[in-house]
């Protein structure tokens, strides 16, 4: 396996070989093929598909997210992101900073079941060893009470002289616990924002009994097959926003164990991949002539013996040994 056939097996899958997504049939099946992905391209990079690159079938001069204001396809990318979050076919999570992280909705369970709350239909409560401050508990009862809910409509009810700063901080204190998730945007209004409990109760429902372990593998097995083949490194690195790295090791370990992950030669690295998912060899140069088997097994005949032997090499005649003349001695 080459480094360039691995990259362009990565392109086809992520959609950025000249065959954008379009409609919304076609953000699903790629959503679904690929598990998770990011909105845009990420700062440092890391290794995972984006939609607004599968949505411009390439991976050149594709804007981050500063910059997306101003680039006609980001816009109508982001719109078709949240067609698929209105329908439910898929789901954001806040995992990497200042970037959405779109989350297939077969995939989602497993990732409530790794970061999500285990009580969700009991609100925070603020006390010492709460995990939210005071303003993100305050927000939380008003989108559970009013939900659906646009952020400038909960700034009002909130009251006080709140900053749109401090306020992004406390919806990120409910988001990272999967409280509350982004349901719609609009252009005039932002943002709405409600009860991920009350939004898709079967899928929150489904997450609470998938215990950690259990979600961590799923989703370390499915990052291998959405990237195709990854160094362990590059496993731990996208893991890192949401577990130890730790415990990712532990989870590459218990796949190995089960025989789930296999190692792939590239360009000189050792990569990870699914055992289900072979990377196409690099094909042999074809031999110009075809070795012929010495003995070719018949199947049995009547009146022959069972079994049959292999036949003798053709004994070529040795050349006569000439013998050397006897001399005459003159002795009888």
């Amino acid at each position: 396996m080459h480094e360039q056939q691995l990259q362009e097996l990565r392109r086809g899958k992520w959609r950025l070989n000249g065959r954008p997504i379009r409609t919304l049939d076609e953000a699903r099946e790629f959503i679904d093929s690929v598990g998770f992905c990011l909105l845009y391209p990420q700062r440092p990079a890391v290794l995972a598909p984006t939609f607004v690159g599968a949505y411009a079938g390439s991976d050149e001069h594709l804007p981050a997210r500063q910059m997306a204001f101003a680039d006609p396809s980001a816009r109508d990318a982001k719109h078709l992101m949240v067609r698929l979050l209105r329908e439910k076919a898929a789901y954001e999570a806040n995992v990497f900073p200042d970037n959405n992280f779109i989350v297939s909705a077969s995939v989602f369970p497993y990732f409530y079941g790794l970061v999500g709350d285990r009580n969700p239909r009991q609100a925070p409560k603020a006390g010492a060893r709460s995990e939210y401050s005071p303003l993100a508990i305050d927000a939380f009862q008003i989108i559970q009470k009013e939900g659906p809910i646009s952020e400038y409509r909960l700034r009002e009810l909130l009251g006080g002289d709140i900053s749109a700063a401090a306020l992004d901080r406390a919806l990120d204190e409910l988001w990272a616990k999967l409280r509350i998730t982004r349901v719609d945007y609009s252009q005039e209004k932002g943002v709405f924002w409600d009860v991920l409990f009350r939004w898709s109760p079967e899928a929150v429902k489904e997450g609470m009994h998938v215990s950690v372990a259990e979600a961590l593998t799923a989703l370390v097995s499915k990052y291998l097959d959405c990237v195709l083949a990854a160094q362990q490194e590059e496993v731990e690195h996208f893991f890192s926003n949401l577990i130890g790295r730790a415990r990712v090791r532990e989870a590459i370990s218990a796949l190995q164990a089960a025989r789930e992950l296999s190692f792939v030669h590239v360009a000189g690295r050792v990569l990870l991949q699914v055992s289900s998912v072979e990377l196409p060899a690099v094909h042999p140069v074809e031999r110009k002539f075809k070795l012929q088997p010495r003995f070719v097994p018949q199947p049995p005949q009547s009146g022959k013996p069972l079994v049959q032997r292999r036949p003798r090499k053709s004994a070529s005649p040795s050349p006569s040994r000439t013998l050397p003349p006897v001399k005459d001695t003159g002795k009888e």
